[in-house]
């Protein structure tokens, strides 16, 4: 069977056929603790009940209108969305269908931001180095990771990237007669699961509010609760110590529950900015994925909720400590990282190739494991994934 697919993915020698809650089941019918979510998409888990029902109702009516209409239900999501976002300063809501769409969308929203405010030559766009922001001609030169670079070029021009923390290096590269906007993620995801510092968000965020350089997060990975709270970057704080305000999110992953879903989320300065025939997604907005997307929002969008994704990554990055072969842990939330003696993929194989019961990792890293487990889980699941864990470093 995979020698009908390109050679695009190092994959192991499994293939699915089912899930329930925190577990998948292969064609043998063996079980798997999912500590993967699919790359921090089945936020809820699998075959969760009322994603079930939500879908299946949604199918039951219509699959997709075009753009030309609009669906009750996919106005519905996007009421929600943008509520359960108006405490970060968000007003409106375009709806993607995947997170680099989502990425090209709001690189596109800011430079025409730029645009029309400054007129042309101001429409560079800030990224860190580690960064990871999709894999389209566009993205991947928003991208600052070098190795997906490699045979790729040219790449769209007018991004440049800088090392986080640096707030020297931050406040040189925002130049205010060339940047549009600084894109960041508060918690790095695909270079090890690394949170920027308070000390250099702040600056960002006063450094950007100063110059009328748009501040843009990308909440593709670590957002929608990942970390414990809404979005990654609602854990930082302004210069003057106040919330952060964003001109421009992104989501995507686990947005619609596995469902292909994406947006870009405006606040005050670009919330009227795209006009008519600006923009445009044939899938975005599909009434199945908004109908998935309501019920994301729904079921996590509550202090306990979030709470319990604190306390459950609390609760992970204590056992990880006490594991052998672990020389450092890093995360918050259900976004957790640990580096090891020896490689990654070792232990992906491994965990795969259990006979009794599969472990389902994930890797940022020659030499680094990340977890990103579906918040639906438990403290049993975590203990025994982690004793899984333990034995396969041992």
């Amino acid at each position: 069977m995979n020698d009908i697919f390109m050679n695009t993915y190092h994959r192991l020698p499994v293939t699915f056929t089912r899930g329930e809650g925190c577990w998948l089941f292969d064609t043998s019918g063996k079980k798997y603790l999912d500590f993967s979510s699919g790359i921090a998409v089945n936020l809820l888990g699998h075959n969760y009940p009322p994603l079930v029902k939500a879908v299946a109702e949604q199918a039951a009516k219509f699959f997709h209108v075009c753009n030309y209409y609009q669906s009750d239900t996919s106005a519905s999501f996007a009421e929600k969305l943008v509520e359960a976002a108006a405490p970060a300063g968000i007003k409106k809501v375009f709806l993607s269908n995947s997170g680099a769409e989502a990425n090209e969308g709001a690189c596109k929203l800011a430079r025409k931001y730029s645009l029309l405010k400054y007129g042309e030559g101001r429409h560079t766009i800030v990224t860190l180095k580690g960064s990871f922001h999709g894999r389209t001609i566009t993205t991947l030169a928003a991208t600052g990771q070098e190795r997906f670079h490699r045979d790729f070029g040219p790449f769209t021009e007018g991004f440049v990237h800088i090392s986080g923390g640096d707030i020297e290096t931050l406040d040189k590269a925002l130049d205010g007669k060339t940047v549009a906007g600084l894109l960041i993620e508060a918690v790095q995801g695909e270079s090890g699961i690394v949170p920027q510092s308070e000390e250099f968000i702040a600056a960002a965020a006063k450094i950007c509010a100063q110059r009328d350089i748009l501040l843009m997060f990308d909440e593709i990975q670590c957002g929608l609760g990942r970390t414990g709270t809404f979005f990654a970057f609602e854990q930082y704080r302004d210069g003057d110590g106040n919330p952060l305000k964003a001109d421009i999110v992104t989501l995507a992953k686990g947005l619609a529950g596995g469902i292909p879903a994406g947006a870009v989320l405006a606040g005050e300065k670009t919330c009227d900015v795209f006009t008519i025939g600006d923009h445009g997604s044939t899938f975005g907005g599909n009434p199945a994925a908004a109908a998935a997307g309501l019920v994301v929002l729904q079921t996590i969008n509550t202090n306990a909720f979030l709470s319990e994704i604190k306390r459950k990554g609390e609760v992970f990055i204590s056992k990880i400590k006490k594991l052998s072969k672990v020389k450092e842990v890093r995360g918050k939330g259900l976004m957790i990282a640990m580096d090891i003696e020896g490689e990654a993929w070792s232990v992906l194989e491994r965990a795969a190739a259990r006979a009794e019961c599969g472990l389902l990792l994930l890797m940022a890293g020659t030499n680094t494991l990340r977890l990103l487990p579906p918040y639906v889980i438990n403290d049993e699941e975590i203990e025994q994934g982690l004793a899984i864990l333990d034995e396969l470093l041992g």
